[in-house]
């Protein structure tokens, strides 16, 4: 019975190892306070959903659209709620690739990587065509 125990015990400790959630998980806040992005994982891919806004609503005080987006079709969405990073992949210890992030602020969409510089800072950069032509941010976890 000691054994079927320790067996029990081991087998849940090495589980839960192994089941730790990914660092880059969680709820980030960008560097000028005015938006906050959950960052999720569905199947092997990362996206992240801007759930808080500073200032959500306009000055008639309805929910701010995203009237800059170059579609007409997705001018009368929401910016609260609106997914900015999506379809990064996990190519290194800290290095999250092969994505885009979209600013609702101009409408336009970028290349995009994360770089998970320790558990509270997340760099995430923009770029058009090359990393090298780019901006990168440092976002800080929200507890």
């Amino acid at each position: 019975m000691k054994a079927l125990f320790t067996s029990l015990l081991t087998l849940l400790i090495t589980a839960s190892i192994f089941a730790q959630t990914d660092p880059i998980i969680g709820k980030w806040q960008n560097p000028s306070g005015e938006g906050r992005v959950e960052i999720t994982k569905r199947a092997d891919k990362y996206y992240g959903k801007l759930y808080w806004l500073k200032e959500p609503n306009n000055e008639k005080g309805q929910l701010k659209k995203d009237f800059r987006n170059p579609d007409k079709n997705l001018q009368s969405r929401t910016i609260q709620g609106l997914e900015i990073l999506t379809d990064f992949n996990k190519t290194g210890k800290n290095l999250y690739e092969g994505g885009k992030i979209y600013d609702p602020k101009t409408g336009k969409t970028y290349s995009s990587k994360l770089t998970l510089k320790d558990a509270n800072r997340l760099d995430v950069r923009g770029f058009v065509g090359i990393s090298l032509m780019g901006r990168t941010e440092t976002w800080k976890r929200i507890e």
